[in-house]
């Protein structure tokens, strides 16, 4: 069953269509990528589903029900790019009246808050200033305030920026941890091997538009080019013929890619002709960050794919 349904969202900013038309929707614990290039309405579209906007046109649904901000608002964990945090207060004061603003009560609030203190090694910082933190030590409050109330839905808008690898591995672990327990996740970033990584399904949109809606697996398979690596026992001198072209080798391996009207079969077969040993063969599939970039340019593969469904 889907927690959250987007359905024909439209929002208008004087004569600007900052989100177009947008639809989709997000299974219970599933982890969704939400990508775009700068000004494609990433940041209108979260504040609708945030309750911070409100739509011109087009409906939302939480876990169900037509979403209510004023009520619906606790189910919701929002991680925002930039720092939401208040400068001056102390840390561990802070993350309690956060999570009393979400529903739970002091007491509730300073047990949940001590738990994740303790799991993020943060029990030292309780008595300190948000201004006195570093901006990896800024991204490990927020995450924390954002999730500690146990919402549905979060929302994680560029979580890992400015962390080392130590602490984004420990983020990273602790998003699965949650999509495991139920939260569904919607998780924007400019960095795509995060996204390949992590998400199970994403959507790309541009100029308020949908331009792309598929799993992971699916839209890689969508966008193949036919390219293969095979790793031979000696490279040989390639004559010319129709199978394949060669666009890439080193030592001991070529970079191909098979014409149309052929199979990878037809390449076994061709160095099995010539007696040379097949050590291994695999099919490339193209990065997210390769298809983004032909999606977002423009380019002839990027027309052709303007509707890829899972």
């Amino acid at each position: 069953m889907s927690l959250l349904e987007v359905r024909n969202l439209k929002k208008y900013f004087a004569t600007q269509k900052a989100v177009d038309d947008i639809s989709f929707s997000l299974d219970k614990g599933s982890i969704f990528g939400l990508l775009g290039p700068n000004g494609a309405g990433k940041t209108t579209l979260i504040r609708m589903i945030t309750g911070i906007f409100y739509p011109d046109e087009g409906n939302i649904l939480l876990d169900g029900k037509k979403f209510d901000a004023e009520n619906d608002v606790a189910l919701i964990g929002y991680m925002p790019e930039e720092r939401g945090l208040y400068k001056k207060m102390k840390i561990g004061e802070q993350a309690v009246y956060l999570a009393q603003l979400k529903g739970l009560s002091r007491h509730a609030a300073i047990e949940r808050v001590k738990q994740w203190f303790i799991k993020f090694e943060m029990q030292s910082w309780w008595n300190k200033k948000v201004e006195d933190l570093s901006k990896g030590m800024g991204q490990k409050l927020q995450f924390v305030t954002t999730v500690l109330h146990e919402p549905k839905l979060i929302i994680l808008d560029e979580p890992f920026s400015g962390l080392d690898p130590v602490n984004s591995n420990l983020i990273k672990e602790e998003i699965y941890d949650l999509a495991k327990k139920g939260s569904t996740i919607i998780f924007s970033t400019h960095r795509m091997e995060q996204v390949e990584e992590i998400c199970d399904h994403i959507i790309l949109v541009n100029k308020g538009q949908k331009i792309l809606d598929g799993s992971v697996g699916n839209v890689k398979q969508q966008f193949k080019e036919n390219i293969f690596s095979i790793a031979l026992d000696r490279i040989p001198g390639i004559p010319v013929q129709q199978i394949f072209d060669v666009i890439g080798k080193n030592d001991s391996s070529l970079i191909l890619r098979i014409n149309n009207g052929f199979r990878s079969n037809d390449v076994l077969q061709y160095f099995i002709g010539q007696n040379i040993n097949v050590v291994s063969f695999n099919e490339m599939l193209p990065s997210l960050s390769d298809i983004f970039i032909k999606l977002v340019e423009g380019t002839p593969l990027a027309r052709q794919f303007q509707s890829v469904k899972a």
